[in-house]
């Protein structure tokens, strides 16, 4: 480090999404730093470091996605060894934060399993956090040390703009999306709608209502993660019974668990657009989906961290794009 700014730094990566850590790596004209993450025969983790990282800023890319614990203990074993290593700074960078949707008590005895997570990151040895589109903001509050919280919503924003759509709604599945659904209409400058749901157990959710005039429109439903799907095809199934156009569908975090893919499939949704913060696996990847990649924002947050430059332009509004 000379005059508060690190003179080098390296880019590492667990298991659960190398690909993504070599983009970002690439765009950064840097090559993934030289580690492996295996097991031993009874499950434990097992991590080795290949070259020196004394002194320098490190970045560990690995989102905490499906299998979700190992990847999380990979992610803490990581931290664990680089600090060991003497570490100048270590940036968590985790595109997706698993346990997000565990982030209060919503019933009496209820873990709040995100700040969990949060205190053991930091217990391991992290000195900032990069992630996207937490499932809820809060949860940055629930670490003790810097947390830049990038957002998808510009990405999706951009790519629907390029379309060049007329007649368009932005649609929110539930009314914990609506201000990400306002940021979009505010970029794409067109009216927004709200599904009235509820959900009567997790990853089952029920449509009881359309706030907003979504009648011979092209709707564009928006949300933070896609897991089972069955919120975002109810939803969408829903508009266009209503009269919508055609229904397009996009989500940051594609979980895609159990039925999502034969959801989406047999759903309204015309197309369906998400990030790569988690992987797909290929068999997955059907006609009606288009990834497009978070590795440019990533990786211009990871440089502006490390120049010590500012960051607060990748965060959040049309306003600033």
């Amino acid at each position: 480090m000379k005059n508060g700014v690190f003179t080098d730094y390296k880019v590492f990566s667990g298991n659960s999404h190398p690909g993504l850590a070599e983009e970002i790596a690439s765009i950064m004209g840097r090559p993934l730093g030289k580690a492996t993450v295996n097991k031993f025969s009874d499950g434990e983790i097992s991590v080795n470091l290949w070259e020196t990282v004394r002194g320098i800023d490190v970045y560990i890319v690995q989102p905490t996605c499906n299998p979700v614990n190992d990847n999380l203990m990979e992610l803490l074993i990581m931290i664990d060894a680089v600090k060991r290593a003497s570490a100048g700074r270590i940036n968590a960078v985790i595109p997706y934060y698993g346990y997000a949707r565990q982030d209060r008590k919503a019933k009496a005895r209820d873990p709040i399993t995100a700040k969990l997570v949060a205190n053991l990151i930091m217990a391991a040895g992290a000195d900032r956090v990069l992630t996207m589109d937490l499932h809820a903001n809060q949860i940055q509050g629930y670490f003790d040390i810097p947390v830049d919280h990038l957002v998808g919503m510009p990405i999706l924003a951009r790519y629907f703009k390029d379309k060049n759509l007329d007649n368009l709604c932005i649609v929110s599945p539930d009314h914990g999306s609506v201000t990400r659904a306002r940021n979009m209409a505010e970029f794409l400058n067109c009216p927004i709608a709200i599904v009235d749901k509820r959900r009567p157990e997790p990853n089952k959710s029920e449509i009881m209502n359309i706030i907003g005039d979504i009648a011979g429109r092209n709707c564009i439903i928006i949300d933070d993660m896609v897991d089972t799907a069955g919120t975002i095809t109810n939803a969408a199934n829903a508009i266009k019974d209503m009269g919508a156009s055609n229904v397009f569908a996009c989500a940051t975090h594609p979980v895609l668990s159990g039925p999502a893919i034969e959801r989406i499939e047999k759903s309204a949704i015309s197309e369906m657009v998400i990030l790569n913060t988690i992987p797909v696996p290929e068999e997955k990847m059907i006609d009606k989906i288009v990834s497009l990649s978070v590795a440019p924002i990533f990786a211009e947050a990871m440089t502006r961290v490390f120049t010590n430059g500012s960051i607060s332009k990748l965060f959040d509004t049309p306003r600033s794009l």
